[in-house]
């Protein structure tokens, strides 16, 4: 009778923690949450989030999120062009991922793909921003990435006032982001300084 009542409140207590997931990642509490705050909450939240962040990704990712920067601040066009279908792509997946999550046979499913894009977007994002920032200090004569990290924080701050133009900055903004990074991924594997190019023996002095 052990093994059996064992085996019972184990299959409980995965369906029970199971069931916590599902709840927490198909309850729109977080949006509600936000929804709620006062514009001064929003500008707060915002400039609070973007910092942490960006100092967190810069910190762990620095080579990846520096060149992401770089990149999406000498070509914004071409990023933004680039990283526009690419994110609807991965907002795409997430939101397969969100309606699987709901259904018991897709939770395996939907679950890696609502980490995929509830993780690379925000982080995309971020870079984004601070791409915009160092750009924005650098015709003021302060171009440190510590600069554009703060100037990014206040302009996605300062957009906390209009919950329209929140959105519409961000999609611009992670659109530049996932752009300048899908650029860097494609180019990781070929040369990307002046020195390591191979010069051919009878080139060289």
């Amino acid at each position: 009778m052990w093994p059996a009542d064992l085996y019972v409140g184990m299959g409980a207590t995965e369906s029970g923690s199971e069931s916590a997931v599902i709840e927490v990642l198909t309850s729109g509490a977080a949006v509600e949450a936000y929804r709620s705050l006062g514009s001064l909450g929003r500008v707060g939240f915002q400039f609070a989030a973007t910092v942490v962040l960006a100092l967190v990704v810069l910190g762990l990712v620095q080579g990846y999120g520096t060149r992401t920067v770089e990149t999406a601040r000498r070509s914004p066009v071409i990023s933004i062009c680039i990283g526009l279908p690419s994110g609807l792509v991965l907002a795409g997946l997430a939101s397969t991922g969100y309606i699987l999550v709901g259904q018991s046979v897709g939770i395996f499913f939907g679950i890696p793909l609502v980490l995929l894009g509830g993780t690379t977007l925000p982080i995309l994002l971020v870079l984004g921003f601070v791409a915009v920032g160092r750009a924005t200090m650098a015709r003021l004569g302060r171009d440190r990435l510590g600069s554009g990290i703060l100037a990014g924080s206040v302009l996605c701050g300062v957009a906390g006032f209009s919950i329209g133009a929140t959105i519409l900055l961000a999609v611009l903004v992670a659109s530049l982001g996932i752009g300048a990074f899908v650029r860097v991924l494609m180019s990781a594997g070929g040369t990307t300084a002046p020195d390591e190019r191979t010069v051919p023996p009878a080139n060289k002095i």
